[in-house]
C-alpha cells in the first residue's frame, strides 16, 4: 500500500523507477521522486512535507553519474538514511530484475509480494 503519512519512505529518482517499486511493495511505504538532483528549496520542502528527519528513509537510485550525486546529496542531508544499490550491470532502478528489487527491499525491512522472490 502506497500512502503519504507513512513511517516508511523510499526516495527515488523518477517515476518509472517508482512504479518500479509500487508494483513490487506489500508494505505502508510513502514513494518519492525527486526527479534528479534537488536544490536546497526542493530539498527543504520534501523535508517538511515528509518529515524526514523522523521516518524510516531508504534511498534507492541509479547507478549512474546524476544518480550518484543525489546519493551523496542525500547521504549528507539525511544521514539515518539507509541505502539500497543497484548493481552496475542493471545500472538503473527501472531496469533491475524485479526479484532483485525485491530482495533487496526485503533486506531493509521493506514487506514485498512474495511471488517477485522467486
Amino acid at each position: 500500500m502506497i500512502t503519504d503519512d507513512s513511517d516508511k519512505v523510499i526516495i527515488v529518482e523518477g517515476l518509472t523507477d517508482k512504479r518500479q517499486i509500487e508494483k513490487i511493495i506489500d508494505d505502508d511505504v510513502t514513494i518519492i521522486c525527486t526527479n534528479g538532483t534537488l536544490g536546497v528549496e526542493r530539498f527543504d520542502d520534501l523535508l517538511d512535507t515528509y518529515e524526514l528527519d523522523y521516518k524510516d528513509v531508504i534511498i534507492l537510485v541509479d547507478e549512474d553519474k546524476s544518480g550518484i550525486k543525489l546519493r551523496k546529496q542525500l547521504a549528507r542531508e539525511l544521514p539515518h538514511a539507509k541505502h539500497i544499490y543497484v548493481s552496475s550491470e542493471y545500472r538503473e532502478v527501472a531496469t533491475t530484475p524485479v526479484n532483485i528489487l525485491a530482495t533487496a527491499l526485503l533486506s531493509k525491512h521493506i514487506a514485498v509480494n512474495p511471488i517477485f522472490l522467486i
